[in-house]
């Protein structure tokens, strides 16, 4: 813990009086050295919610007092053949909160006012926090698993947990994998709503359509193009995940399809926002006090948090 001069927002940003910050599995990464490009010494923390007490120059798009969000992505170019092609999530310069740009791990921070989301009033802070990284990757993979009626989660962590909600509101069957011998995780999945529950090395009792990976594990990949149907669809949702093990070409024939989720635009939070106005989605959360955010990346880290860890913010 550090203590910073309150900062200033420049032109076009806005100073938000941090209340919660959502711990994600990235922090994590990042704080363990297994991200690269890293503008050290960053504050993390990328599910940041506040309420707005100074506007910069020229920004305008929200008032004083107004409650925002700041989620991963902080500025792109506007200007590379990404951007152009409204693929801002690639753009070759883009900037992120917590990793580039200081992020929610503190009292105050500031962001570009174009890049923050409004936050629908009738979800709390702890509440929304998740919903900034968790819900709006995990809202982008759904999407790339097309009309895929029944998809496994690999992985029941913060996103999954709240994937799992919006999935079957869409009506989909959801198969959920956790850890060998986690019952608790598989017992919290099938009260969340998933019609089947196990272990990772188990298969489903039905080819899936698609499979979503949130466990930054590269051997789920050759396990996961196993478990989908011909035709089925295979995404990786993390920003990091070890080696993938070399594997047969037959479990990739048959025309499925291996993709990688990568950050998120503007356009994908307010969509997923308007959506969850709704939709409810209630995301189950353990709480820490700011000064204990190492207890909480450690928790996250041994796998000790159900749901998502948030940190609040005095």
């Amino acid at each position: 813990m550090q203590e910073r001069d309150v900062p200033r927002p420049a032109q076009g940003q806005v100073r938000v009086r941090v209340r919660a910050c959502g711990v994600c599995r990235t922090d994590l990464h990042l704080v363990d050295g297994e991200l690269k490009d890293v503008c050290l010494p960053i504050v993390p923390g990328h599910q940041v919610v506040g309420i707005i007490d100074e506007l910069g120059p020229k920004a305008t798009r929200f008032s004083i007092g107004a409650r925002i969000g700041i989620p991963w992505l902080g500025w792109t170019c506007g200007e590379c053949i990404q951007c152009l092609r409204g693929r801002e999530n690639l753009c070759e310069r883009a900037r992120f909160t917590g990793c580039h740009l200081d992020g929610g791990y503190a009292q105050y921070c500031t962001a570009d006012e174009r890049f923050c989301l409004p936050i629908p009033e009738r979800y709390s802070d702890l509440e929304v926090a998740p919903l900034l990284c968790a819900g709006l990757i995990g809202f982008r993979s759904l999407r790339m698993a097309e009309d895929a009626g029944h998809i496994g989660f690999y992985g029941i962590g913060a996103s999954a947990h709240l994937l799992i909600q919006v999935a079957r509101a869409q009506g989909r069957n959801v198969y959920a994998f956790t850890r060998e011998g986690d019952v608790e995780a598989q017992r919290f999945a099938l009260e969340l709503g998933a019609v089947w529950a196990g272990a990772s090395t188990e298969e489903p009792p039905r080819p899936l359509d698609a499979a979503i990976l949130f466990a930054p594990v590269g051997a789920l990949v050759p396990r996961a193009l196993k478990a989908v149907a011909p035709g089925g669809i295979v995404i990786c949702a993390g920003i990091h995940m070890s080696a993938v093990p070399s594997f047969p070409y037959e479990l990739l024939w048959g025309e499925r399809v291996l993709r990688s989720v990568a950050n998120l635009t503007r356009k994908d939070g307010e969509e997923f926002f308007v959506w969850i106005a709704d939709h409810p989605v209630r995301a189950r959360t353990q709480v820490y006090p700011l000064a204990d955010a190492q207890r909480a990346l450690d928790d996250l880290r041994h796998g000790r948090v159900q749901g998502a860890a948030v940190l609040t913010v005095a």
